[in-house]
């Protein structure tokens, strides 16, 4: 672990540019979509009415030096000596460690931890409940970033720094129980401890951390650098971020590689808990209430795996005391975890800009999943039936628009027969437009009524995105062929997308389409459902079963009303006569 961090800046820096998230890009989608079925009745050209037997159809930081990669020499190494202490201070005595590097393997019903007497870090921490793409345990440390940054717990010093290089020497070891581990070095001038108490049964641990020379405490930190979390997902280095909780300002901040660009950047405070995370897992601690905590924020380029290219990964260090100790999280972000070990852990899974909407939905489909299906593939079918049976007085009201518009076919017709040979230069077009306006308004139509069922759908489908993108609970969740719902589907030709292209024209083909010319039907009716397999086909599959759940259950509604709707008699084209 490199321990120069000297220059350092103290302010946070404002990062990269941020690409447009997946949320902005669904509505834009869908307002790409709405403007299209909205203009298209007025843009498109106009075909001559039709005999009535045709259907129609995203703070700056100063430069700091880079960090420099990480040595494990076996023997001292010189460095800025630490200014002396009392003088009448006896130096510490000298710890004996073992002549070779020594692994000790800490397990428990969540954990296998394996720690390393040189510089009493952590060379594995997997948790042993949570499988990666490749169906392993998941493996939150990376072993290809360790010879350049240094293994996780790996010590940081910010300022004044001992007379030995404490990442490179041996450590001697205790465990006093299976689940306690205790490092201790002393070579007479500067010492160190460091201690690690994990609990057997939960995601949590407690580490103490202490460093002198010459009877004076240094301060320093404790580093997890080189990424975190499971490396096997897409673009895992995109989705690690360094986090804290801000306690005076009741904030969660979140930062990728891209804020340390220029240099490494720390922040200081009252954190309620500081660390790093990717989506599905974090590694935190939570300080002491009212004590002041250090956290920097690194960019670190290594190899995620042998033989890849090298990517800028976040890493962080925290602590800045000469004795820092604190509760140490380390583990799923699991809304039932995080909240007995700590409520706020809660605010690190991020439920976006709907998030009224998604909170809600998870817990409903955490009770479905628990209560009535046991599976959540089968909850998610259950909670968008209830969705789509809520919607229902609002597709009665469509229906009866529907049925108003049917009506005035022949006032529509004549309106279009006598504006067929304008161009839609012609300023006479603005008054077809009048006309057919003043004629909706008269009957009190909404002419894109039929639209409105679509866009109340979008904050669920947007919220059904951000659960199935942040529950943990869905990561590997199977149903029926499908192995994992928080992803497409494994199968060469994915069933769920083409399903719903099938469902979607099906639905669009029961659907009355008045108001509408030949081509303007054309465009519902197989544009809009290609549009959205097209989008579809790379989503997840618990959000493709969301949606073609509701084509299902909107193709029985469509059935029934087509049944209930009276037949109304078929359109007369009134066509003024020439003068």
């Amino acid at each position: 672990m490199a321990d120069d961090t000297n220059g350092a800046s103290k302010k946070p820096s404002t990062g990269e540019k941020k690409e447009l998230s997946m949320e902005m890009r669904l509505l834009l989608a869908f307002g790409l979509m709405g403007i299209v079925l909205f203009v298209t009745q007025y843009l498109m050209p106009k075909q001559p009415p039709k005999p009535p037997e045709q259907k129609q159809q995203a703070q700056t930081t100063q430069p700091a030096p880079a960090a420099k990669p990480a040595e494990t020499p076996a023997a001292a190494t010189p460095a800025k000596p630490a200014k002396p202490g009392d003088p009448k201070a006896e130096p510490a005595p000298v710890v004996v460690a073992g002549q070779k590097e020594e692994l000790h393997v800490v397990e428990t019903e969540n954990y296998r931890i394996v720690f390393t007497n040189r510089g009493a870090c952590i060379h594995s921490w997997i948790l042993k409940q949570y499988k990666d793409i490749q169906g392993r345990p998941v493996e939150l440390i990376s072993a290809t970033a360790a010879p350049k940054v240094g293994w996780p717990f790996s010590y940081i010093f910010p300022g004044q720094k001992p007379s030995v290089d404490l990442n490179g020497v041996l450590f001697s070891v205790k465990q006093p129980d299976p689940t306690t581990v205790e490092f201790e070095y002393s070579d007479g001038a500067s010492s160190a401890k460091k201690s690690f108490r994990i609990d057997p049964k939960s995601y949590k641990s407690v580490f103490h951390s202490e460093v002198s020379s010459s009877g004076k405490g240094i301060a320093h930190q404790l580093a997890w650098r080189g990424g975190f979390g499971d490396r096997t997902v897409h673009n895992a280095a995109d989705i690690q971020k360094s986090v804290h909780y801000d306690a005076a300002k009741a904030k969660l901040i979140e930062e990728g590689s891209g804020a340390a660009s220029k240099g490494p950047v720390t922040v200081s405070g009252s954190f309620h808990f500081a660390g790093i995370e990717d989506t599905y897992f974090a590694a935190v601690i939570l300080p002491q209430p009212g004590t002041t905590t250090e956290m920097t924020t690194w960019q670190d380029h290594i190899v995620p795996v042998a033989g890849a290219e090298e990517k800028p990964h976040v890493g962080i260090s925290v602590g800045g005391k000469d004795v820092n100790e604190a509760l140490l999280f380390v583990g799923p972000k699991d809304t039932d975890v995080l909240r007995a070990t700590d409520k706020n852990l809660e605010t690190m899974i991020d439920w976006g800009w709907f998030w009224f909407i998604a909170k809600p939905l998870f817990l409903a489909l955490h009770w479905a999943n628990d209560n009535l299906t046991n599976n959540w593939g089968w909850a998610i079918v259950f909670a968008t039936v209830i969705i789509n049976l809520l919607m229902l007085p609002m597709r009665f009201s469509q229906l009866r628009s529907s049925q108003k518009m049917a009506k005035l076919q022949p006032e529509l017709q004549a309106i279009q027969a006598r504006y067929k040979d304008v161009s839609m230069k012609d300023p006479r077009k603005q008054k077809q437009n009048e006309e057919t306006m003043a004629l909706y308004q008269k009957h009190g139509i909404n002419p894109v009524g039929g639209c409105v069922p679509l866009l109340l759908q979008m904050p669920f489908f947007i919220a059904f995105f951000k659960v199935l993108s942040v529950a943990i609970e869905l990561r590997g969740a199977q149903w029926l062929w499908v192995t994992d719902l928080s992803q497409p589907e494994t199968l060469p030709i994915r069933i769920l997308p083409v399903t719903m292209l099938i469902t979607q024209v099906g639905m669009q083909r029961m659907t009355p389409a008045v108001g509408a010319d030949p081509q303007q039907q054309k465009l519902m009716m197989y544009m809009m459902p290609i549009m959205m397999t097209f989008m579809f086909y790379g989503a997840s599959s618990g959000l493709v079963l969301y949606w073609l759940t509701g084509n299902v259950v909107g193709i029985a509604q469509q059935y029934f009303f087509n049944k209930a709707a009276a037949k109304p008699a078929p359109p007369q084209v009134i066509i003024p006569k020439k003068k």
